[in-house]
């Protein structure tokens, strides 16, 4: 029969006790005997050794009540009634994710609330109360009667605008950022010196948006809400030559709202297609987009064009109209205020921003996946097939996966169609007469998935987006607050949930960042005091 071999720590006190009695022997009994240190590592091994013997019950971990972030190895647990202090070492469950051996590990930011934010701070008061008109209020039901009570959002924007200030407003997705500034347009133009005669197209308002989509969207926001008013609004989508420009012009001559965005709009007031002498408002919609350095050059053109009003006093006179300004989008990262200078002085703007700004959606799960590139796209398709089967047993909601380059949206919808997973897909190199309308077919339900980049995650109105997949994670932290707004707004009919899949360093570096964000319930870094720093008369 073979002896079983001992383990170390055996030898090891076999050792010392050894090594005692050969000092015993050399010193004598009369000599004082030597200290004999036992490591604590050994110690507490030896205690569960024998405790093991005794058949001990082992300890039961006890689920602490609703968690804030679950993880794969449950001491990395937090539970929702924790949250760790500014200093305080947090013990990040992504924390070791640049090594190899985590691949497979994961995370989540648990669903601590059920509605949005937005709809938990709904005015008590009526937008009646905030100043609008009868007739605005009437075509405001009129268009959307589902819209009752305002947001906070909008009763703190909507004031000021009608009093005349110049406005940056800064909250989080989908709190109703569109109606705040489309009403006090619309009210502004109802009220103001209508233009007869027009040689060519003179628009009183524009807004001003960064992609042809989020176009077709704020015009069909604003279509039937002028309609009641007597206002005509009409769309300048880019991705098109001047023959078509002059012909989308040359039939709409008579707007008094232009939905543009920046590229056609340049091409049209360099060929003096349109003018801006006459314009009252101004809007520029996801404006940290706007004055991103890819479109700042086009940005400045127009506001070149344009006549920005010093202050309320500017916006009286009927026969030398000057335009008001407006900002909106849900995140200003550092930087953004020095932009701001070249479009108006700080002191002219109100700011009004969200307590909400900058900070994990809390009512959103959010999953992260630590995989290898090459196991993406099984995991992708797993869940998109899972997805498929609880939508056959139930109505559910719809599919959103973005990536990071156009190559990768459709080298991807080759494999979906492998699998005959049927979709959608929307991208920016996509030639403009094949890009037209495929997120309007999203949102009817044409198709339950849609693979896209980064332009489908900017201002887009997806209440029927129940799950997003970060395929390729994102490249800022700004985009993750952008994408992650496509799920869990106002309005929205299914709870919202978000999984990443993490595989490069970079991805790690941000995840991290996120995960110690949402531990200790505080704003993404390096985003949260853009706008203060500059901009005063915060709300």
């Amino acid at each position: 029969m073979a002896l079983a071999r001992p383990t170390r720590p055996v030898l090891l006190v076999t050792r010392l006790l050894l090594e005692l009695r050969r000092d015993l022997v050399v010193r004598g009994p009369d000599k004082p005997l030597p200290v004999v240190r036992i490591p604590r590592s050994l110690q507490r091994r030896q205690e569960q050794r024998q405790s093991a013997g005794r058949s001990a019950p082992r300890p039961v971990l006890v689920r602490p009540g609703r968690l804030l972030v679950s993880a794969r190895r449950p001491e990395l647990n937090q539970p929702a009634r924790l949250t760790l202090g500014r200093w305080e070492c947090a013990p990040l469950a992504s924390r070791g994710w640049r090594s190899r051996r985590a691949r497979r590990d994961y995370f989540s930011i648990e669903r601590v609330q059920h509605e949005a934010p937005a709809l938990r701070n709904l005015s008590e008061g009526s937008f009646a109360d905030l100043g609008l008109e009868p007739r605005v209020l009437r075509a405001l039901q009129e268009a959307s009667p589902e819209v009752v009570r305002p947001t906070a959002v909008q009763s703190s924007t909507i004031p000021p605008l009608l009093s005349g200030r110049h406005v940056l407003c800064a909250a989080e997705t989908g709190s109703g950022k569109t109606l705040s500034y489309l009403l006090p347009l619309l009210q502004r133009l109802v009220g103001g010196r209508s233009l007869d005669f027009r040689r060519i197209p003179d628009p009183r308002g524009l807004v001003l948006v960064p992609s042809r989509e989020l176009a077709e969207q704020v015009q069909a926001v604003a279509q039937p809400l002028g309609s009641s008013l007597g206002l005509q609004v009409r769309e300048l989508g880019g991705g098109h030559g001047m023959r078509r420009i002059r012909l989308q012009l040359s039939k709409q001559p008579s707007a008094d709202v232009l939905v543009a965005t920046p590229g056609a709009l340049w091409k049209a007031l360099k060929s003096r297609l349109i003018s801006l002498e006459h314009l009252s408002f101004l809007v520029l919609d996801e404006a940290d987009t706007l004055l991103d350095e890819s479109f700042l050059e086009l940005v400045d053109y127009i506001f070149e064009k344009s006549n920005v009003a010093e202050g309320p006093a500017d916006l009286e006179d009927p026969f030398n109209p000057k335009a008001q300004l407006v900002l909106v989008g849900a995140t200003f990262p550092e930087g953004v205020g020095q932009l701001l200078k070249k479009v108006s002085s700080p002191d002219s703007l109100t700011t009004i921003t969200s307590s909400k700004l900058h900070c994990i959606m809390p009512h959103i799960r959010q999953t992260f996946m630590r995989l290898k590139g090459a196991e993406k796209v099984t995991e992708l398709v797993q869940i998109l097939k899972q997805h498929d089967r609880a939508d056959r047993s139930g109505p559910s909601g719809t599919v959103l996966v973005f990536c990071n380059s156009s190559s990768t949206v459709n080298w991807l919808g080759y494999i979906l169609d492998d699998h005959k997973i049927q979709h959608l897909r929307l991208q920016g190199q996509m030639p403009a007469s094949m890009r037209a309308g495929i997120f309007q077919r999203f949102q009817k339900g044409s198709r339950d998935i849609l693979l896209c980049t980064d332009i489908a995650s900017r201002g887009l109105d997806s209440t029927h987006v129940e799950l997003v997949v970060n395929y390729d994670f994102p490249l800022t932290l700004q985009d993750y607050i952008h994408r992650a707004g496509r799920v869990g707004r106002v309005g929205s009919k299914v709870p919202g949930t978000i999984i990443s899949f993490v595989t490069h360093p970079w991805d790690v570096s941000l995840v991290q960042k996120i995960e110690l964000a949402a531990r200790r319930r505080r704003s993404l870094p390096g985003l949260e005091s853009s706008v203060r720093e500059t901009l005063p008369q915060q709300t």
